[in-house]
């Protein structure tokens, strides 16, 4: 019997877009760019800490807003019953700082995410990446010892660790994504999504 860890993405997988949430909380449209539209996550970053800045917002803001955000219907009792059959680790670029408030939404699954750098004056000065192309350099850290991996994810950022896994699948995905990598299954609802993690293990 193998051993299998699934890895996940959490946002437009689990939970909404936070920074889409907040462009929406905020009226300013640039900060609805998300990994989708800018593959490069240094780029969209400083884009974002930049705009940020000019408008005088920081950490406590964008708090404000991830509060109010709930997890996708039916995230939860999905969640609940894939961590009933293997181990699940949610792969995500967000920041501890931000997901927080939503891992107890979750029931508190495990996260692997990244950094804020917030001065004291609540401003985000900078960010720090747990490492590398973490999904991908995660997923491979725990093939290294042990585990097989199956991962799902939405967005560009999702594609490494998808292809490195034993399984693979696309949710919720755009349909630019599915048109470039059409060899790879694409799922809408978590019911089609439970079944074929349930079925990769067998």
């Amino acid at each position: 019997m193998s051993m299998y860890i699934t890895c996940l993405d959490l946002e437009g997988v689990l939970v909404p877009e936070i920074w889409i949430a907040f462009s929406e909380a905020t009226g300013i449209p640039e900060l609805k760019r998300t990994t989708r539209d800018e593959p490069d996550y240094d780029k969209l970053m400083k884009y974002r800490i930049a705009i940020l800045k000019e408008h005088g917002l920081g950490l406590k803001e964008i708090q404000d807003t991830i509060a109010k955000i709930d997890p996708m219907p039916g995230a939860k009792e999905f969640l609940d019953e894939l961590r009933g059959c293997c181990q699940v680790i949610i792969l995500s670029d967000t920041f501890t700082q931000f997901a927080g408030p939503l891992m107890k939404k979750l029931g508190m699954p495990t996260i692997f995410c990244n950094t804020l750098e917030v001065a004291p004056d609540g401003e985000i000065t900078g960010y720090k990446m747990r490492v590398e192309k973490s999904k991908f350099t995660t997923v491979k850290a725990l093939q290294s010892i042990g585990f097989e991996t199956i991962a799902s994810g939405d967005s560009h950022n999702d594609l490494g660790m998808i292809r490195a896994s034993k399984a693979g699948f696309l949710f919720k995905s755009t349909d630019s994504i599915k048109a470039e990598n059409p060899d790879l299954p694409a799922f809408e609802t978590y019911d089609e999504l439970l079944a074929a993690i349930k079925g990769a293990m067998d």
